[in-house]
């Protein structure tokens, strides 16, 4: 079992390796056990009251891919490359009142007056404190942040075992969230929040990879 030392510089390595990359190596699949791997990274991530507003679909339909291409401007050379597509849906009309809490709240196995605290309680961080129950829009922002949670979660996990990939939010939502509800690969409650394309690099990156220094995005406040 490695120390702390060596878990910590294995996953500041796994950052360095991590590149947005735009062209794979066609011809190089990853393995269903990794691409497992990888999912379940995501499916474990975390959300906002463990709400899980989130779908995971692998994209492996051809037909789509083309109907994706011409509207997804960022994700022309991946659809093309990439070994796997991975497309997160985020769920629509999450208000306090609807179906999805009523899952979350029966999933826990709570009695009637507890059920009452904990709805109030979300009630009043849709309402009051995010101020987001009455807009659809912000509902669906909201679920759509906890969705990156699991992006990230999934990326770190691909590049620790040399994975590369790619978030895309380069394409036109209103029209991939057509195609996707008219072929049934998203439900009328869900919306399209994010890509990913996972693959391996057909070449390495020619620059360093840059980033702000440590005084410009780190701050004590005693």
């Amino acid at each position: 079992m490695m120390n702390k030392e060596e878990v910590k510089q294995q996953v500041l390595s796994a950052f360095e390796f991590r590149r947005a990359i735009k062209s794979y190596d066609a011809d190089k699949k990853i393995e269903q056990a990794d691409l497992d791997y990888i999912l379940e990274a995501g499916r474990l991530s975390p959300s906002s009251v463990g709400l899980e507003p989130w779908r995971f679909i692998v994209l492996e339909n051809d037909k789509i891919k083309e109907a994706l291409y011409d509207i997804s401007w960022g994700a022309k050379k991946q659809l093309e490359t990439a070994s796997h597509f991975i497309l997160i849906a985020a769920r629509r009309n999450a208000r306090y009142d609807s179906p999805i809490f009523e899952d979350l709240i029966k999933g826990r196995g709570m009695t009637p007056e507890q059920t009452e605290t904990v709805l109030k309680l979300y009630r009043d961080f849709q309402v009051d404190h995010l101020e987001i129950a009455d807009s659809e829009k912000a509902l669906f922002d909201w679920t759509s942040k906890q969705t990156y949670i699991a992006l990230g979660n999934m990326m770190t996990a691909a590049a620790m075992i040399g994975i590369d990939s790619c978030p895309i939010e380069g394409f036109h939502y209103g029209q991939v969230d057509d195609i996707l509800h008219e072929a049934g690969v998203i439900r009328d409650d869900e919306g399209i929040s994010v890509m990913l394309s996972l693959g391996y690099r057909d070449h390495d990156p020619k620059r360093p990879q840059s980033r702000k220094a440590e005084e410009e995005v780190i701050t004590y406040f005693r």
